[in-house]
């Protein structure tokens, strides 16, 4: 045997045992590579202003888990107390008021309306109560899982960042690419990445503070309800309906008719037209100009698919995974495209 065959033999007995070793670890590494390819340019800025690629490791990081991470550990953990306080006087209040709300509904919706009232009388109060607590067991479930998650993506994701460099000049010697194709692949992916990471954390900060600002002052928490706003305007068209709506339906069941009519208003002129439409853009532009310094650009309509097979196919963190798919798919058609243009050219 040849010794460059004896190598290659042990090369795959360690990849393969590398991947038995990290296999639970796997959706964790892959997160954490994607965020460190998104904030790049951030992390070179930080380098720059700290003169320490520790230091901007390790702030990064901690941005990261504040902006991203934290938010979502507060909505988990609060649902999760909030179902297991509840009671069975809570839920009879809240049938009676959805009975009352259907009741007074107007003739012209009496198909609505019947509808409406027979799936009220299939429902039972006690098995409501114990579907109550059962949805807190698996929250709660859930919520230790995503902390656990979310705790090896941070720590992944400072490895990656502290060591990016090297990891990088690896990569290039072992893919033996042109390096013009290298950093076009590198360059393409990165930069979508970095605009739809961005626009994620632009979208949900900003309209969630809106959101959450707004119902505040009519008692509700803000901060919880901020948050579960902004996640919910990462889906495009019908994202911020499926928080207002609830609020303002619930709203009109308490006969509270002008509150409903501001949640409606000030959701769809407020914060779907002036601010998603008008403001958000010029956000994302100022960051892309100071920070990203970039002209890749990712149809939103692509992004809007992107997003909605990743949540299908991979859960939560398909959010990011579908459109990293997706963009290293588009810079993979760029690169066979330039190699088609280069063949051609040779041909002549």
């Amino acid at each position: 045997m040849q010794p460059r065959h004896l190598v290659l033999i042990l090369f795959a007995a360690a990849i393969y045992g590398i991947y038995i070793l990290y296999a639970p670890f796997l959706l964790s590494i892959t997160i954490a590579m994607l965020l460190a390819i998104s904030t790049a340019n951030v992390v070179r800025r930080l380098v720059q202003i700290t003169h320490s690629p520790l230091a901007a490791a390790l702030l990064s990081s901690f941005l990261l888990g504040t902006l991203f991470f934290a938010p979502l550990g507060y909505f988990l953990a609060s649902i999760t107390l909030w179902l297991n306080n509840i009671d069975q006087a809570t839920i009879e209040q809240i049938y009676r008021q959805a009975l009352a709300w259907v009741s007074a509904l107007p003739p012209n919706l009496e198909f609505v309306k019947n509808f409406l009232e027979e799936f009220l009388k299939q429902l039972s109060l006690r098995e409501s109560a114990a579907q109550a607590v059962t949805y807190a067991a698996t929250i709660g479930g859930y919520s230790a899982n995503f902390l656990k998650t979310a705790f090896l993506i941070i720590v992944f994701y400072f490895f990656a960042q502290f060591y990016g460099r090297a990891i990088v000049d690896f990569l290039k010697q072992v893919i033996h690419l042109p390096q013009q194709d290298t950093m076009l692949l590198g360059h393409e992916l990165s930069s979508v990445m970095s605009v739809v990471f961005y626009s994620i954390i632009v979208t949900a900060m900003f309209e969630g503070a809106l959101f959450g600002v707004a119902i505040s002052f009519m008692g509700y928490n803000g901060l919880l309800f901020g948050i579960m706003y902004g996640f919910a305007s990462l889906l495009p068209v019908i994202g911020g309906a499926l928080m207002w709506l609830p609020f303002m339906l619930y709203e009109l069941s308490l006969d509270n008719t002008s509150r409903a009519i501001f949640i409606a208003l000030y959701s769809i002129i407020i914060i779907s037209i002036v601010a998603d439409t008008f403001i958000k853009p010029l956000i994302i532009k100022w960051i892309n100009d100071r920070l990203i310094k970039t002209t890749a650009k990712m149809n939103e309509l692509l992004i809007f698919f992107a997003i909605i097979a990743g949540l299908t196919t991979f859960g939560f963190w398909g959010m990011i995974l579908g459109p990293a798919i997706t963009a290293f798919f588009l810079a993979i058609l760029k690169l066979v495209e330039r190699q088609s243009q280069h063949f051609d050219e040779q041909q002549r």
